[in-house]
């Protein structure tokens, strides 16, 4: 079977809508003679005379009617189906899958993607609260949010957050008989709240800074968590000194709940940054959730 050149179709719908080859070229961006020689090649192969031509008009056929009313509803139908996928393209819909850690969703993420799900009820999000580096793509995750000195280089990061800092506290129960720590080493001497981040990783080691000296203390304690919330609710019921994130535990400091302890020797950290692979075709419902997160 010869194979089709469907342009020569489409030539054809132009022609029949315009009924004059000088408009139908126009219209298609070809010469006159171009396109006449299209329509006399179709017949040809088609074994049909499909137009009509005189000095003045051109027509169909009975033959050229019967093949453009074939062909126009299909047509149309291909037309409506391309820019329907077209429109979807720009149009914010599907789910945005982000892991983080459970600190950078309840202080930094959902506080802004909360709105984002009332104004756009086509995008869904899923957020995968996880305190290891997960890999992203391994993962099947669009982004990650993690700190900025823990990136991968062949990400493209975009900063969510401002520079935040952890804070050693403790409830004034705990202090009661015991002398607070006054440089980190003294914390070796105290009952620590440990964290670890994922099952497969060691225990963090708390990290302190003053006038350019660097410290990191391997802490010790009976308790070891891997989520920020029940580490502060095990510091408020006296278990010993936990090292928080400060925005977290600033109410309860303020409202004597907590006391803080070694705030000279607690440094600043690298904000958060929603990060994701650099060679994609990011959706518009990524776009929106990313901007929705960008740090202004």
């Amino acid at each position: 079977m010869q194979k089709q050149d469907f342009n020569d179709y489409l030539w054809l719908l132009a022609l029949a809508r315009e009924r004059s080859f000088t408009r139908a070229a126009a219209q298609l961006g070809v010469a006159q003679s171009t396109l006449s020689h299209t329509i006399k090649r179709l017949e040809a192969r088609m074994g049909l005379r499909l137009v009509a031509r005189t000095t003045r008009s051109v027509a169909l056929t009975d033959e050229g009617a019967r093949l453009v009313a074939a062909l126009a509803p299909r047509i149309e139908a291909i037309d409506a189906d391309i820019n329907a996928l077209m429109a979807a393209k720009d149009m914010p819909s599907g789910t945005v899958r982000i892991t983080l850690s459970d600190h950078a969703l309840t202080t930094v993420v959902w506080p802004k993607l909360g709105p984002v799900l009332k104004q756009y009820p086509d995008i869904g999000i899923e957020l995968f609260s996880d305190n290891g580096l997960r890999n992203i793509v391994e993962g099947g995750f669009d982004a990650g949010v993690r700190l900025g000195d823990s990136l991968e280089k062949d990400m493209i990061a975009l900063r969510v957050s401002p520079d935040w800092r952890l804070v050693a506290v403790a409830s004034p129960g705990y202090f009661r008989d015991r002398s607070k720590p006054v440089v980190p080493r003294d914390l070796l001497g105290h009952n620590c709240i440990n964290t670890r981040h994922s099952m497969t990783s060691g225990l963090y080691a708390w990290e302190f800074a003053k006038n350019g000296e660097e410290v990191r203390v391997r802490v010790d304690g009976q308790l070891t968590l891997n989520a920020s919330l029940p580490t502060i609710a095990a510091a408020l019921d006296g278990h010993g000194i936990a090292y928080m994130p400060e925005d977290m535990v600033s109410g309860h400091i303020a409202a004597g709940r907590l006391q803080q302890v070694l705030d000279d020797w607690c440094p600043s950290f690298p904000g958060y940054f929603l990060f994701y692979p650099s060679r994609r075709q990011n959706s518009a419902a990524f776009t929106v959730v990313a901007n929705a997160l960008r740090h202004r």
